[in-house]
């Protein structure tokens, strides 16, 4: 029985290739923003190595990174995302989100020390911008653990700050700078967001867009 001879296979010109196949692009995660009231002694990130509490020890949600930083001495608002946009927007100083704290100094405010904040002082990195500043009452906060130190007969002044800009510790060194060291600092609001009675270690998911 005779076989039909093959065809000869056909050779490649030289110096072509096949195209590669395109796959589609991944479609990105949906756009999350978080907001986390940090408890004292939190550090803003996820893991640690020295056994020190993280962010993984009260979110559970993979692929958010904090939008700036928060002391690990200070508490209050921190925004999480997974949009790295967003993420630039919010804490990218250029951007001069206005950021505000309620601070508790060691000794009794002057109007000097107060008008000095708010021209902004001079750092050991240069003059800060011009603060928004006022003395407020004592407000209602949770029950820091361990609480600021009582001295009874050493006052304390409670204060807002407003800030545009994000250098490193900045409030405190402000506030040091004009002789009021910072004794509790707990960050309230950035730009629109603020914590809105979020307890201490709670988080809730906000609407990921510019507020």
């Amino acid at each position: 029985m005779s076989q039909t001879p093959r065809k000869p296979a056909r050779s490649r010109p030289a110096g072509r290739r096949r195209k590669p196949v395109r796959k589609p692009a991944p479609r990105p995660d949906t756009p999350r923003l978080i907001a986390f009231n940090k408890p004292f002694r939190v550090l803003t990130q996820f893991t640690d190595g020295n056994d020190r509490a993280t962010l993984a020890d009260y979110i559970d949600v993979p692929g958010v990174y904090p939008a700036g930083r928060l002391d690990r001495d200070s508490e209050g608002l921190l925004l999480l995302t997974n949009d790295g946009r967003l993420q630039a927007r919010i804490a990218d100083p250029k951007h001069k989100l206005a950021k505000t704290y309620w601070v508790q100094v060691d000794g009794e405010a002057s109007n000097d020390q107060l008008e000095a904040l708010r021209a902004g002082p001079t750092l050991k990195d240069g003059p800060t911008r011009p603060a928004e500043v006022a003395m407020i009452a004592e407000p209602a906060l949770w029950r820091r653990d361990p609480p600021v130190r009582y001295r009874k007969n050493v006052p304390t002044t409670w204060l807002e700050i407003t800030i545009h800009e994000g250098r490193n510790r900045q409030v405190r060194r402000m506030t040091a700078a004009v002789g009021l060291p910072t004794l509790r600092l707990v960050r309230i609001r950035i730009g629109g967001w603020s914590l809105d009675g979020l307890e201490s270690g709670q988080w809730r998911e906000l609407a990921p867009t510019l507020t």
